[in-house]
């Protein structure tokens, strides 16, 4: 007996060492084995940024956070000013999660006497908000997952208490001090996600046209080039048209690719036989998905170089663009031809290869107009025009895609020259081209024409109204 009770005691010795050895986490050198680093920095201050793999977070954290769709983005701030500074994690995503809540989540994954220590370690990676002058800080933010590609939006702002105590002290009664040591430091950075899935993950401009050298074209020579490209995509065999082309980017696929990602735009999955059953799954339940692959198209004899979406509640509705390098330069900068439409249904077609297509909405030229707001609200858009050479339909007379959905459009191409750098939306300037029609309108017939009227002469404002009257 007394040897079984030695035995049970050994076992469960055994039991509790080997639980206890199983939270094991191996610290990440940072930012040394991460990868896809991005830093920026305003003045005194360098803020940089990277999100874990799944594996990463596994091995740092000793749990899986992947499964539990948490993302653990990692962020130093160096601050070598004389400022404390703040860090707005809710400007980054109002749904963080606290070094709690993602300790609970995944507590599953360690034995019971082992939670605590993996929720102080959760407590000791994630960084401070207060940012003390000349330090360096680094740590973590814990974040619902986002596919493809994630907007990392990092506000900083001066130390209430340290502005208005300079302010007295140095005897300033406007505030002047306080205003200006208070001034927001906003970094921001579009930090892609691959999975292996997406398609931008294959892309590399240098291969689209091997063994030649672009031509890099004038301003002249560059409308003139756009003007002669094809007016839309084909399929497969170059034997039919489909959708227009109605929009064009000038700058390197690094440009392209941040800036849309900054704008609200999601890259997109390769079609696979599991990216098609996810597609189908979401259609049928009515959900959404953000990264949905779209079909390829072609132009210039290959399908689409990359593709990207601003999805919305339901998987039958997106905006989506799909883009090609074009075969010359702007100003040493890649020219990309793309084709941006807005799906607003799901129909059943044999044409493709999930069984499945999205009915776009006929009026392409508002879509068009949807990608230039979009750019522009976010300071990427350095110069934009329009020039012919898309396919041009009335409303009464609507040309069709290679699904059979019609489109009426005033046949014109968006050009935008992307800022390298965010600039004040009103600093854009125009090519002045060719004038786009008004998108909307040229949707609508003459009983819309009593919703706009002039102003009659004599005519005069009418007198501000108090409330309730």
């Amino acid at each position: 007996m007394r040897v079984a009770r030695t035995s049970l005691a050994l076992f469960a010795m055994t039991a509790l060492g080997a639980c206890t050895t199983a939270f094991s986490p191996a610290r990440l050198s940072t930012p040394a084995e991460l990868t896809g680093v991005q830093s920026t920095t305003l003045g005194e201050v360098t803020v940089s940024v990277a999100i874990l793999t799944d594996e990463q977070a596994r091995r740092h954290f000793g749990a899986d956070l992947g499964k539990r769709e948490v993302q653990a983005l990692w962020l130093s701030v160096r601050n070598a000013s004389n400022r404390r500074l703040w860090f707005i994690r809710n400007m980054l995503d109002p749904d963080f999660y606290s070094a709690e809540e993602a300790a609970l989540m995944v507590r599953g994954d360690v034995p019971q006497d082992a939670f605590d220590s993996l929720r102080q370690q959760f407590r000791d990676e994630s960084i401070r908000v207060l940012m003390q002058p000349a330090t360096v800080t680094e740590g973590f933010v814990f974040l619902p997952r986002v596919e493809g590609g994630r907007y990392v939006d990092i506000r900083l702002m001066g130390d209430a208490y340290q502005a208005e105590s300079q302010r007295v002290a140095a005897g300033d009664s406007t505030g002047v001090a306080a205003t200006v040591s208070l001034d927001e430091l906003r970094f921001d950075f579009a930090v892609p996600l691959p999975d292996g899935d997406f398609d931008y993950e294959r892309l590399d401009p240098e291969q689209a046209y091997p063994g030649q050298a672009l031509p890099d074209l004038d301003t002249g020579q560059l409308r003139a080039a756009l003007e002669r490209l094809p007016c839309c995509v084909t399929d497969a065999d170059g034997q039919q048209n489909g959708d227009p082309l109605n929009v064009v980017i000038v700058g390197t696929a690094t440009e392209v690719l941040n800036s849309l990602s900054r704008s609200g735009w999601s890259f997109t999955h390769r079609i696979d036989l599991r990216t098609i059953r996810r597609e189908i799954g979401a259609a049928v339940a009515g959900k959404s998905y953000a990264v949905a692959p779209v079909s390829s198209l072609y132009v210039f004899g290959r399908r689409q170089d990359f593709a990207l979406q601003r999805a919305r509640h339901s998987i039958s509705q997106r905006n989506h663009m799909r883009m090609w390098l074009a075969p010359f330069r702007y100003e040493g900068r890649h020219v990309w031809l793309g084709q941006v439409s807005r799906d607003i249904g799901i129909k059943v077609t044999p044409k493709s290869p999930t069984l499945t297509t999205h009915i776009i909405d006929p009026q392409v030229d508002a879509t068009r107009e949807y990608l230039l707001h979009s750019l522009l609200a976010r300071g990427f858009v350095d110069r934009f025009g329009f020039v012919k050479g898309s396919a041009a339909a009335p409303r009464t007379e609507p040309l069709y895609n290679l699904t059979g959905d019609p489109y009426f459009s005033d046949g014109m191409r968006l050009v935008l020259v992307l800022a390298p750098e965010p600039i004040p939306p009103d600093q854009a300037r125009s090519l002045l081209w060719e004038q786009s029609a008004a998108p909307i309108a040229e949707g609508q017939t003459e009983a819309a024409a009593r919703n706009v009227r002039p102003i009659e002469p004599g005519e005069r404002a009418l007198p501000p109204q108090s409330p309730g009257r």
